[in-house]
């Protein structure tokens, strides 16, 4: 798989699994535009990326400002989101559902809607979203107490089966992947008796996420593939 020439966006770049593809698309031969709303003085000395911006992609008008000054697009790959186990879905107030719905499908909305555009004037682009086992229903996961999340990561699948029912006769391929537990150092912390070798490495959720985003799944439209290390 190369990207040679083609301009890679990732939002959420500063976390573990944004940094981990932003290295996997630079040595893949794409330029890369990193975006989050906080940025480490390492993503500002990446080499080959277009530009390294800070944003909250929770503010509309700045979401277009940034993309805007950023350019063409080809591969827009939506990492941004967030987490919490929260309370039972009878408990959890209206704070914890905000917050898992503006993290994880507020940040993709205004991302789609300030790149797409683009996409179907030049009639060819990539979006790959990150949804989540736990999206795929409640409970899924095994655990309990994910209401809100599960619920945030359903709507994501969802939105992008039918932003790919829209935009395939546009050139545009559009589908998701599904972690489970990504193997970081935040996850180790907060889950100490677990066995981190049977998550998810960054880097391999990296791989299936431009494997979505190549010409090689040019025929894949609207999938929601599971990404789950079973060692």
């Amino acid at each position: 798989m190369r990207f040679d020439d083609q301009v890679v966006a990732v939002t959420g770049a500063n976390g573990n699994l944004g940094r981990a593809l932003a290295q996997a698309a630079l040595a893949r031969g794409a330029r890369v535009a990193l975006l989050d709303v906080a940025l480490g003085a390492d993503l500002a000395s990446a080499p080959g990326k277009v530009g390294v911006h800070q944003v909250n992609l929770l503010d509309a008008e700045a979401t277009r400002a940034c993309f805007a000054a950023i350019g063409r697009v080809d591969v827009l790959c939506n990492i941004a989101g967030g987490f919490t186990m929260g309370d039972p879905v009878h408990v959890a107030g209206d704070e914890v559902w905000t917050r898992m719905f503006d993290l994880n499908v507020r940040t993709l909305l205004n991302s789609v809607r300030a790149v797409v555009p683009g996409m179907i004037e030049r009639k060819r682009g990539k979006t790959v979203n990150v949804g989540a086992i736990a999206g795929l229903g409640g409970g899924v996961s095994g655990q309990a107490s994910m209401g809100t999340y599960s619920a945030a990561k359903s709507a994501v699948i969802r939105i992008t089966e039918s932003m790919a029912a829209e935009l395939k006769r546009k050139g545009i391929n559009v589908n998701c992947v599904l972690p489970s537990i990504i193997d970081t150092p935040q996850n180790r912390a907060a889950m100490p008796k677990a066995d981190p070798a049977q998550w998810v490495a960054p880097a391999d959720l990296a791989n299936v996420i431009l494997f979505l985003a190549s010409e090689e799944a040019r025929a894949v439209h609207g999938a929601a593939l599971p990404v789950v290390n079973l060692v």
